[in-house]
């Protein structure tokens, strides 16, 4: 974590906000995880044993694949950067920046999906996980809205630059829809944990 700020705060050109969103979302999950780990074999909440597992199962998951996409994202974002470096009257120039444009948008696409699948969790946590830690809870769906609207940006700067037009309007109706259905979940449950705690 120390070298990955570092890094971020650095002028290289990788990692970004792109890698920072995932690792964000990856936060979220392994809060999470947290949560339902000090939830389970507890005899207080033994009912919802079953429940607990999945999310354990699914946040550990969820985690991995997070954390897999920041290191994607710094992978898409070479040939990108590359692209931008070629001379503009390059005959080939435009179809490799169309490409690496592609590319760059595809990924945080992918977190954002990601986030989507597991933003259910928080439900499940606020209701039956440790009453203890569900400042916690909370704290992982303010994580899993900043991801999915840190994410949303990466799409967009990306598909703003692209010729293909039906492509660029595709992802960006695609990163609305989630937006659409992940943040006001993620505030839901921020707002029931505010509440909760006042």
């Amino acid at each position: 974590m120390d070298e990955f700020i570092k890094q971020l705060a650095s002028s290289a050109p990788v990692p970004g906000g792109g890698g920072a969103g995932a690792v964000i979302g990856s936060i979220g999950a392994a809060l999470c995880s947290m949560v339902a780990n000090l939830t389970s074999g507890k005899k207080k909440y033994e009912a919802y044993q079953a429940d607990i597992d999945v999310v354990l199962e699914r946040t550990a998951s969820s985690l991995q694949n997070l954390l897999a996409l920041a290191e994607k994202d710094a992978e898409v974002f070479g040939p990108l950067s590359k692209a931008y470096g070629i001379p503009k009257d390059d005959p080939g120039r435009d179809e490799i920046l169309e490409a690496a444009l592609a590319a760059a948008c595809a990924v945080p696409l992918e977190i954002m999906e990601e986030i989507e699948s597991i933003t259910d969790i928080l439900s499940i946590l606020s209701e039956k996980g440790t009453k203890l830690a569900v400042s916690d809870v909370g704290v992982a769906a303010s994580a899993f809205r900043s991801a999915a609207e840190s994410a949303a940006l990466n799409v967009y700067i990306n598909t703003k630059l692209m010729k293909n037009r039906d492509l660029a309007e595709k992802a960006n109706k695609k990163a609305e829809t989630i937006l659409n259905k992940a943040v006001p979940a993620c505030e839901k449950i921020y707002i029931q944990v505010k509440e909760s705690l006042k």
